[in-house]
């Protein structure tokens, strides 16, 4: 007998999954305050987003489906957190698991497969901001390390209210990063203000 985990395969995104990469995500956005988009998206209107994803670099779409159907079940993101280029050593993820899914454990494959896929890449830092309340995205990311940096208050307005933000950061370790030698590091106390 096989597990609901065992029923489900995660692999890179791909062109033909824009179709149901955009049904998943309106759903969001017509039902719930976990995205702040409030218009839903034509398959067409997300073909950039899906092709800012591609297959290698810190950039990545993983696609959660269903083993025997196909279906999809979810998608997990990282993306470029600020586009100023100081900031290319970090990205901010996130992750859509589709409401029938819910409770396979979608999520946390999505995330050990977006991360393993991650682990090669000259990158620092993961951040993620959940749309408050929302224990399971807050629990999800702590099983994975993330911890809680601060949280922006009543910072979207959706539905007819206010929600909050919390914000979340993981520090990330390249697998194939040689060790720094002591010369590059700066000696104790010193600081270089040119920054």
């Amino acid at each position: 007998m096989r597990s609901e985990r065992t029923d489900v395969q995660v692999r890179p995104g791909v062109a033909a999954d824009l179709g149901a990469l955009t049904e998943l995500y309106n759903h969001y956005v017509r039902e719930t305050p976990i995205t702040f988009d409030t218009i839903v998206f034509t398959p067409e209107q997300r073909r950039p987003w899906l092709l800012s994803h591609p297959e290698d670099g810190p950039h990545r779409l993983m696609v959660a489906t269903d083993a025997d159907s196909q279906a999809i079940l979810g998608y997990a993101t990282s993306s470029a957190f600020r586009a100023k280029p100081a900031y290319a050593t970090s990205v901010e993820v996130t992750v859509y698991v589709a409401p029938d899914a819910a409770r396979r454990g979608v999520g946390t494959l999505l995330y050990e497969a977006l991360f393993s896929a991650l682990a090669s890449e000259d990158l620092h830092r993961a951040y993620a901001g959940i749309a408050l309340p929302n224990e399971a995205s807050a629990r999800l990311h702590e099983r994975f390390g993330f911890r809680h940096v601060g949280t922006y208050r009543e910072v979207g307005r959706k539905f007819g209210r206010y929600w909050d933000v919390a914000w979340y950061e993981k520090e990330l370790t390249r697998q194939d990063a040689p060790e720094r030698p002591d010369r590059d590091r700066p000696a104790v106390g010193s600081s270089d203000r040119r920054a």
